[in-house]
């Protein structure tokens, strides 16, 4: 299958490994699939016994991806390393019609090692197979950057620059980042927010004098965000498995439609549950949960990408607390061809906003319904749903917002659950508690430990003694010639 850009024609697609062997695609766009490979109603009820990640295996390659079968095998089998090899992915019933998709089950205890364990694992082999170096681009708001640091850590050919807002993620996430011990890698705190470590991210991307520097060194260019559709191909893949797993719990009958809700930053994860819809999983609507960054609602509701008088808000599900969403361009791309895209695309860099038609609105409307809450509103949901036995971390609990004010329709609903409490202890006290008290994460962890008769994972309670390595934060302007400095040490 080939693989072309949002922001052009369709006469010069590439292979699926130059896609995330190098993302920046040309006029400063995205790789998408020329087509989407399409699921009857037979696959569903056929794979209803087929593990997860054969399952993965499967789709990836309907895709007709060129990767050989015994390198996407290994990759999938990285999901053995999850905390149930059998069940990755849990798909766990709260209520009669409310489902938790557990996306947080592997190394890092966030949904971002779904997608970059196998990916990382792929693009590594291609890396060794050309006999090439790559330098791996990632910014993260908390959670890209941790699982990207550990699927590429030690990795032969590979090194990563990993950009990060300072005071912009919780102690948790720093802490997996600035203590991951590895020779290839490096870790930057900037001066700034996510949107700015993106923004800079993509600005390398697309750097002539950046790549001629780094051609100097015998070094290539690619990105862990998902900007690379390497991270997407494996997001749609949980979407399915969530179906599946309904229909195996004789929860729904096969073609049954459900709902799918997403606590959105970048918009990967609800991109993945929109090509699922597309391949064929019987998705009603896809419901999109914002903080108080809600850009992707007003989108959503009013047709208005608008951030021109915008700042971002800092919140409690830091994760989502972004203003310009990549993964958006995908969709717009789908519904409305590549010359549109490129107009909106030009007018969000170039004047900080752009407005849909109203037919384009109505068609985006089709397949999205949104929502936006606050913190208070969050905290409050992560005690109603502890005091009755399930605990869930303050982005999952975004989306019980959508629960209760978008799901007009009787079906069932699937919640993306993001990231582990853990990432996330002091947030979960103040709810416990009902108070605004300040404590730090390793005090969280044990109050949250205590009161709610729960444990965390060893790998997080070892954090707290682990050497910090990384320490160094720079001024945007500084980015690239920190990158470059690390790349010639």
């Amino acid at each position: 299958m080939s693989f072309i850009s949002t922001r052009v024609s369709s006469s010069n697609p590439i292979e699926f490994s130059q896609a995330i062997l190098s993302p920046s695609a040309p006029k400063g766009g995205l790789y998408v699939p020329s087509k989407l490979p399409q699921l009857d109603s037979d696959f569903f009820q056929d794979n209803i016994d087929t593990s997860y990640k054969e399952l993965a295996k499967k789709i990836v390659q309907m895709f007709n991806i060129d990767i050989e079968a015994s390198v996407l095998q290994d990759a999938v089998d990285l999901y053995d390393n999850f905390d149930d090899k059998n069940t990755p992915v849990p798909l766990v019933k709260v209520k009669d019609d409310l489902f938790v998709s557990e996306l947080y089950h592997g190394p890092t205890r966030a949904f971002k090692d779904m997608a970059l364990q196998p990916f990382g694992h792929i693009l590594s082999h291609l890396a060794k197979k050309e006999n090439k170096n790559f330098l791996i681009l990632a910014a993260t708001s908390g959670d890209t950057g941790p699982a990207t640091l550990n699927t590429f850590k030690n990795k032969p050919n590979i090194k990563v620059a990993c950009l990060y807002p300072d005071g912009g993620t919780s102690d948790v996430q720093k802490l997996q980042m600035t203590t991951m011990d590895a020779n290839n890698i490096d870790v930057l705190g900037i001066e700034g927010n996510f949107d700015d470590a993106q923004s800079a991210l993509k600005s390398l991307l697309a750097s002539k004098t950046f790549k001629s520097e780094l051609q100097n060194s015998n070094i290539n260019l690619s990105a862990a965000n998902s900007v690379n559709f390497g991270r997407i191909i494996f997001q749609i893949i949980y979407h399915i498995y969530s179906y599946i797993a309904l229909l195996s719990q004789k929860e729904i009958k096969n073609g049954e439609l459900i709902y799918i809700t997403v606590p959105s930053g970048n918009f990967g994860n609800a991109l993945g549950a929109y090509y699922a819809k597309k391949m064929g999983v019987p998705i009603y609507k896809i419901l999109t949960t914002s903080n108080a960054n809600s850009i992707l609602s007003e989108l959503i509701n009013t047709g208005v990408y608008d951030i021109r008088e915008k700042s971002l808000i800092k919140t409690i599900s830091p994760a989502m607390d972004i203003l310009k969403s990549s993964n958006v361009e995908r969709v717009l791309f789908d519904k409305f061809g590549y010359e549109r895209t490129l107009e909106l695309m030009t007018n969000l860099n170039k004047q900080n906003y752009y407005i849909l038609t109203s037919s384009e609105l109505e068609c985006l409307r089709e397949d999205f319904e949104a929502i936006a809450c606050d913190d208070s509103y969050t905290l409050s949901i992560i005690k109603k749903y502890s005091d009755s036995g399930y605990i869930m971390d303050p982005h999952t609990a975004t989306s019980l917002k959508a629960y209760e004010k978008l799901k007009k329709e009787p079906y069932k609903m699937v919640i993306c659950s993001t990231a582990e409490w853990t990432k996330f202890a002091p947030s979960m006290v103040n709810a416990i508690n009902k108070d605004d008290k300040a404590y730090t994460d390793h005090k969280a962890l044990s109050i949250v430990e205590e009161k709610l008769n729960t444990t965390m994972i060893k790998s997080v309670k070892e954090l707290f003694s682990k050497e910090i390595i990384f320490q160094k934060i720079v001024k945007k302007e500084d980015i690239e010639q920190e990158i470059l400095n690390f790349i010639k040490s």
